[in-house]
């Protein structure tokens, strides 16, 4: 083979390499731009949420009067309640010191409907820190507590609640992250 056909056939290899080149090139980018537009619309603070900051934590054996309704922290039972569904209403304060541990109370009014009851234990269902049950005289159809944040809804179907069940199951503002939410107090249905 002849030298000019030598640099003939290296040409037309590098011609045919080039679309390649930038065929991987914009996938790159194109995976880049999708995690950035993922992790942006991942903070984005959830909307209706209260944030209550200076939780006070503490153990008393002594009932508690809490601020907010359910409770969203501070001083507990020194026993905390084992994660899980119940379908009778839990003492605050022992369900407070799981939420020091890391847990999410969601609470619904004892009147939910069956089938949105329903839809809240299959969100629970599996979770290792969430309690779910009843709560008399909730303001709203439901609330989901966890220490020193809260939302309230009046659907189990609002989008809202798988964000902040993974936003604040042991999230940034608990205590004891991690501590274990089993041991302790009652025998959740699931």
């Amino acid at each position: 083979m002849t030298r000019a056909n030598k640099n003939r056939a290296q040409a037309a290899r590098q011609t045919r390499q080039i679309p390649w080149l930038w065929i991987g090139l914009g996938i790159v980018a194109l995976v880049f731009l999708g995690t950035l537009l993922f992790s942006a619309t991942q903070t984005r603070p959830i909307e209706g949420i209260e944030i209550f900051p200076s939780v006070s934590a503490g153990h008393t054996d002594e009932a508690v009067t809490y601020a907010q309704t359910p409770p969203v922290g501070g001083e507990h039972n020194p026993v905390w309640q084992n994660c899980g569904i119940y379908d009778q209403p839990l003492r605050n304060e022992n369900a407070v010191h799981s939420m020091e541990h890391g847990a999410l109370w969601i609470t619904y009014q004892p009147d939910l409907p069956a089938d949105q009851v329903s839809q809240l234990q299959n969100l629970a269902r599996g979770q290792r820190y969430v309690l779910l049950s009843p709560f008399e005289d909730l303001p709203s159809a439901i609330a989901a507590s966890g220490w020193g944040a809260q939302i309230k809804m009046n659907n189990a179907n609002d989008p809202r609640l798988p964000n902040f069940i993974s936003t604040y199951q042991n999230g940034p503002f608990t205590p004891e992250r991690g501590a274990t939410c089993a041991g302790g107090l009652g025998t959740p249905l699931g």
